[in-house]
């Protein structure tokens, strides 16, 4: 049986120019931005040396610090109730028949397609509505609940490259549900579980919209506080600022991937 070969893109007409030209309006943005972080003129646009300033300013600047340790406030339990509601769903889908699979992942995943704008003026609204408070509960409720399908993807792709013979030797060994889930199943999942962790986390840590909607005085977090520099003056410390949350969540989305990777091993 003859294999088809697949097309040369590299052959196409101007395919290599459209390919730089893809990743020069990709990253030079981000470039620009670490570049006049170092930027020793007050006016972010105006190179006039260099300097590191703008990190020690960062590093000392009180409300700075404040707006990292809301987000950290709202990350981290979002993380850990979404991680442990992800695993739980994707456990329970594969006791699913096929239509009720489907139904359930579209239901689950819909936060990964429905525009974020919908999902924050919905949460605000229905937080009021209930009457829950908006800051710290509201916002932990709301990441929680966009970061299960972030948390889901990692855990679910390392479930389905598992074999069925751990679980079927651990019961026929006389193993309970319980033990199997605690001695097979979570330690095989362990990697994946972690990689969806620090996808969520990422995730959380960096969300603006729904952020913006729901938190409330005193909760602001570190994207807002931001949002907020901008508004008023753009100075060399937003940069510097963006380029160590850049460095940050690049190294936990680092660290995501390559524990996901494991699964392939």
């Amino acid at each position: 049986m003859k294999t088809r070969k697949l097309v040369n893109l590299r052959s196409f007409p101007l395919f290599s120019t459209v390919s730089y030209l893809t990743f020069f309006i990709l990253y030079a943005p981000i470039a620009l931005v670490i570049a006049y972080s170092f930027n020793v003129n007050r006016t972010a646009q105006i190179w006039t040396g260099f300097s590191t300033k703008w990190y020690l300013d960062v590093l000392t600047n009180d409300d700075i610090v404040k707006a990292v340790k809301n987000s950290l406030i709202v990350a981290l339990p979002s993380t850990i109730l979404a991680t442990t509601l992800a695993l739980a769903a994707t456990l329970g889908l594969q006791r699913m028949g096929r239509k009720g699979n489907t139904i359930s992942i579209i239901l689950l995943g819909a936060p990964l397609i429905i525009p974020e704008i919908v999902l924050a003026v919905g949460s605000l609204c229905f937080f009021l509505f209930i009457g829950l408070p908006i800051g710290f509960i509201g916002l932990i409720v709301a990441h929680t609940a966009f970061c299960i399908p972030f948390a889901m993807l990692p855990i679910r792709a390392r479930l389905v490259s598992l074999e069925a013979s751990s679980f079927e030797a651990a019961a026929d060994l006389g193993a309970n549900e319980w033990n199997i889930f605690k001695r097979v199943t979570l330690p095989l999942l362990a990697p994946g579980v972690l990689a969806g962790a620090l996808l969520a986390f990422a995730i959380s840590f960096d969300d603006f919209i729904t952020s913006f909607f729901v938190a409330g005085p005193g909760s602001t977090t570190l994207p807002v506080y931001i949002f907020g520099m901008i508004r008023s003056n753009v100075t060399p410390a937003i940069n510097a600022l963006s380029t160590m949350l850049l460095i940050g969540t690049g190294g936990i989305l680092f660290a995501s991937y390559s524990l996901n990777q494991d699964r392939k091993k």
